[in-house]
């Protein structure tokens, strides 16, 4: 215990006091330094995205320029071999337009090659800017666990000295799984309902212009529209209600809870079929296995759907004797491998709780021809619920 002839207790309420506001700036420093970097980051991306574009271009107008070349050497050659059946003037033009030509070819190659230098210089730099909003937010993160423990548990410095090692660690473990939460959380609010909300906002402007302009039909007809996003905003809400927990998932375990929702996904969004299996007999896990395994077939099926386009879907489960395999297969529009966004909010939070469960992930797609996902989990040791 302390006492105030050995302990000045004033002072160590500034000391702390202090202590709690230093680390407050440092955490507002460190935000301000994420959210420029995110800016730079967008700004850089659109960027790579148009040096892109400008290469396609010069791609195709390098291949135009060749073929165009080829034939103009060709009529060089022919001119110069026959050199008696053409005038001086028809073997000069031929010479000069091979000429030209080629040098437009090699300007447009040497622009080739500079925008593709730039490409990759922008690629990784963003990569090493994403690197840093990572370390930025994954900071912060950290800060918010010290803040909230300073602040809830040691502002009575006395009684936490009794039980410090125990409130710590467990402290530490609720807050640090609130936070990524929250921070899930707001990443599905700000792709989903937000921005379906914001577009709702742009197509009222719209609407009330289309009045204006094009009267009261055309005015419908964009209602109409408007309809569809608020009852996609409305689904995307519900569907994140649902998310926070299923309830069924304690209750019946894995299988039943996935028909459920994967039932329920159908209903949300017609033209989508789903086709579900699960081989040998179900064994029931503890929760925080089931919870993840439904996190990552539904994180799979809503990308199937909201990138991949997939109006087909397969969702396989194999349970064997120490793992489970999941196979979460779509005939969507797929991607290019060699162009994954590996900085996806979708693949790092899948990829986080692989690690977790200590499984492997595997992901297979190219452009046209859908997209597999793998899972692989192996059971947690002595911890099968019987």
């Amino acid at each position: 215990m302390f006492s105030n002839d050995k302990v000045d207790i004033g002072s160590l309420d500034v000391i702390f006091n202090r202590m709690i506001e230093t680390i407050t700036n440092s955490k507002s420093d460190i935000f301000i330094i994420s959210e420029q970097s995110r800016r730079s980051f967008e700004e850089m991306q659109a960027e790579l995205e148009l040096i892109k574009l400008k290469i396609k271009y010069l791609i195709d107008e390098s291949d135009d320029l060749e073929k165009r070349t080829k034939i103009a050497k060709q009529r060089l050659v022919e001119v110069s071999r026959f050199f008696d059946r053409y005038t001086e003037e028809q073997v000069r033009e031929a010479y000069e337009f091979a000429n030209e030509l080629q040098l437009k070819l090699s300007l447009t190659r040497a622009e080739e090659k500079r925008l593709r230098e730039k490409r990759d210089d922008l690629e990784r730099r963003l990569k090493s800017l994403y690197d840093t909003i990572e370390r930025a937010e994954h900071i912060v993160n950290q800060v918010n666990v010290v803040l909230n423990f300073l602040t809830s548990d040691l502002k009575n410095v006395g009684a936490a000295l009794e039980k410090a090692k125990i409130k710590q660690d467990f402290g530490i473990k609720i807050i640090s799984a609130q936070e990524k939460e929250r921070k899930r959380l707001s990443r599905e609010i700000h792709d989903g309902p937000a921005q379906m909300m914001a577009n709702v906002l742009m197509r009222a402007d719209l609407i009330e212009r289309t009045y204006r302009e094009r009267g009261i039909e055309s005015a419908i007809r964009e209602i109409k529209e408007l309809k569809g996003t608020v009852r996609n905003a409305l689904s995307e809400v519900r569907r994140i209600i649902y998310d926070l927990r299923p309830m069924a998932l304690d209750d019946l375990g894995i299988v039943p809870t996935l028909k459920k929702y994967l039932s329920t996904v159908m209903e949300y969004n017609p033209g989508v079929q789903v086709h579900f299996q699960s081989y040998s007999n179900e064994q029931r896990l503890p929760s925080d296995y089931e919870v993840s395994i439904f996190r990552l077939v539904q994180e799979s099926v809503n990308n199937a759907m909201k990138h991949g386009k997939a109006l087909d879907i397969w969702v396989k489960i194999e349970w064997l004797h120490n793992c489970v395999n999941i196979v979460v297969k779509d005939n969507g529009t797929g991607f290019d491998k060699n162009s994954i966004k590996e900085q996806s909010f979708g693949i790092i939070g899948m990829k986080e709780r692989i690690d977790l469960l200590k499984g492997t992930m595997d992901i297979q797609s190219s452009v046209g021809k859908g997209t597999v996902v793998m899972f692989k989990l192996p059971f947690p040791e002595d911890e099968l619920v019987k």
